[in-house]
């Protein structure tokens, strides 16, 4: 299932590599794809169901990033 993001802090090609790296660390996470344009737009492919809180948790690994998902 995909479903759309804003992550809050990216900046740069860096900023998205390393994103993507810790996101897709997570077991339940398939794909990650972060964008520049717009800023931190992002979809994930999960095989089952996170939280927010959850890739919350798992982005404060690397500091200075925060995730809320879009609604449609």
């Amino acid at each position: 299932m995909k479903r759309k993001f804003q992550i809050n802090g990216i900046s740069c090609g860096g900023c998205v590599n390393r994103v993507k790296k810790v996101l897709e660390a997570l077991p339940a996470v398939e794909k990650t794809e972060v964008f520049l344009n717009p800023k931190g737009a992002t979809i994930i492919t999960m095989k089952e169901t996170l939280t927010v809180d959850e890739l919350q948790k798992q982005l404060d690994n690397i500091e200075g990033y925060t995730i809320e998902e879009i609604k449609k």
